[in-house]
């Protein structure tokens, strides 16, 4: 079992900035990589970024790249995702998720956080 405990949402204005952070406890030796996915109302959680364990093999959303930047920091089980020109369309509960060696390949993530509320106003 892993337990993620997300941290860091809020209201910001749009234009603004947000860091979330994800801390891992639990089985994360098995962990083969960590994302950020997000869910707004009406709407299908979708994916935002992943990092594998090691801190490379970084993926993200077309509708974040070059906006969001994902990080590790492995010695605190910690990822965070670095929110930035954020738009009201970012809006949405952000989910931190981790991924087993089992599903490595696959688009399943075995843990999940319980989220945390980014709402940007515009």
């Amino acid at each position: 079992q892993v337990y993620l405990t997300e941290s860091g949402g809020g209201l910001v204005q749009t234009g603004g900035s947000l860091t979330l952070s994800c801390a891992a406890s639990g089985a994360t030796r098995n962990s083969y990589a960590m994302g950020w996915f997000r869910q707004a109302p009406g709407k299908e959680r979708e994916f935002v970024a992943s990092v594998h364990w090691t801190g490379s093999r970084i993926k993200y959303a077309d509708s974040v790249k070059g906006r969001f930047a994902i990080f590790r920091d492995s010695a605190e089980n910690t990822i965070y995702l670095q929110m930035n020109s954020l738009e009201p369309d970012d809006s949405g509960v952000y989910y931190c998720a981790d991924q087993q060696a089992g599903s490595a390949g696959t688009e399943k993530f075995d843990y999940w956080g319980q989220g945390t509320q980014v709402t940007v106003s515009s």
